[in-house]
C-alpha cells in the first residue's frame, strides 16, 4: 500500500471518529457544534470538532460521553485529555481528531472557528433552543 493509499484511509477513519463524535455531543446536547477539516491547514490533527456546553457538569458529561462512547464503539482511547470543568474547556485529543468542549464564554473568547477560518466545515449540528417553536406559535 503506498503512501497516498495509507493517507487517504488515515483520512477516512478520521472523519468517521470526528462524526461519531459530533453525534456523541449532539446526543448530550451539546450546542453550535461545528466540525472543521484542517488536514490542508495543519499538522496538528485533521478534524476539530467545537462544540459547546452550558455549565461545568455539562462539559464533564459532553466530554466522558465521547470518550465512553468512541471506546465502545471504535475501541479507541484518547491521546491525552486537558482541562477541567472549571477550566470551562476540556479538550479530548485522539490524535487525528481533537474535540473541544467549551462554555459559550470560553467558545467566544478564543474564536476557535475564526483561528481556523479557511477550513471548510465538515459538518454542522446546531441544536434548538427549547422553546424556539412556542415562540413562533404565538
Amino acid at each position: 500500500m503506498d503512501y497516498s493509499t495509507k493517507r487517504a484511509a488515515a483520512l477516512k477513519q478520521a472523519e468517521e471518529l470526528a462524526a461519531l463524535c459530533a453525534q456523541i455531543a449532539d446526543d448530550r446536547k451539546a450546542e453550535n457544534i461545528v466540525t472543521l477539516h484542517l488536514s490542508e491547514f495543519s499538522v496538528i490533527a485533521d478534524y476539530f470538532v467545537l462544540c459547546t456546553a452550558n455549565s461545568e457538569p455539562h462539559l464533564r458529561a459532553v466530554s466522558e460521553r465521547i470518550q465512553r462512547e468512541v471506546r465502545e464503539k471504535l475501541e479507541i482511547r484518547p491521546r491525552h485529555t486537558e482541562g477541567t470543568p472549571a477550566s470551562q474547556w476540556i479538550i479530548v485529543d485522539y490524535c487525528n481528531v481533537v474535540v473541544h468542549v467549551l462554555t459559550p464564554e470560553k467558545r467566544e473568547a478564543y474564536s476557535l472557528e475564526s483561528l481556523w477560518g479557511d477550513a471548510p466545515k465538515l459538518e454542522a449540528i446546531k441544536t434548538l433552543e427549547k422553546g424556539s417553536s412556542t415562540e413562533d406559535e404565538a
